[in-house]
């Protein structure tokens, strides 16, 4: 299994807090930022191929990532266009090394406990983090789901029986391949039908 980690983006809605380098390494306790929890995370569960995708403070990401000396390794992906495009513009520059393995997907500036990611590695199949206790958001993906918590549908339009969908996802290969076929779909048509990046 690989992980992706979503980190292209400004975070202008922190302010001060990123004025200087990514949300995700927004410090949570002395020492230790988003993003560094994470890979350790993702180190000590035994997921040691990890892509990071990358736009503002580029050179600032990479220098940390390697100054943590874990035993990971990250392959950088820069979306250049980070300004005018969403995360899933950074998955689409991301393809060529995302269609080979089943894939843990999860944004950077994400804090989850160990529980959370335990469980969620244990289940065999796809599986996706979500939240009942979070208003649902307006233009967020939700997830609907039925009785037996098994997702039926995900989305931003949900929501009857949704719940607030976080960026947490395990992806078995196949289905991973679906979304990125989608994705890769999206970008090219967007960029062909004069929309841009």
């Amino acid at each position: 299994m690989k992980a992706l980690i979503l980190n292209s983006g400004v975070g202008s809605r922190m302010g001060v807090l990123t004025s200087e380098h990514p949300k995700c390494l927004t410090e949570i306790k002395p020492g230790e930022t988003i993003l560094s929890r994470q890979l350790k995370q993702l180190s000590e569960s035994g997921i040691n191929e990890i892509i990071i995708t990358t736009g503002y403070c580029e050179g600032v990401l990479m220098n940390y990532c390697r100054s943590l000396d874990l035993p990971v390794n990250i392959k950088f992906i820069s979306n250049p266009e980070y300004r005018n495009t969403n995360y899933i513009y950074s998955v689409y520059l991301a393809r060529e090394y995302l269609r080979d393995d089943d894939l843990l997907f999860l944004h950077g500036d994400l804090v989850f406990e160990n529980e959370a990611l335990d469980k969620i590695l244990s289940e065999t199949g796809s599986v996706m983090a979500v939240s009942s206790s979070l208003p649902l958001p307006e233009k967020d993906f939700k997830a609907v789901i039925d009785n037996s918590n098994k997702i039926l549908k995900v989305g931003i339009e949900f929501f009857n029986n949704a719940l607030t969908a976080q960026p947490l996802y395990k992806l078995m290969k196949d289905d991973w391949l679906l979304w990125l076929s989608q994705i890769e779909r999206y970008c090219v048509n967007y960029v062909q039908g004069g929309g841009g990046y």
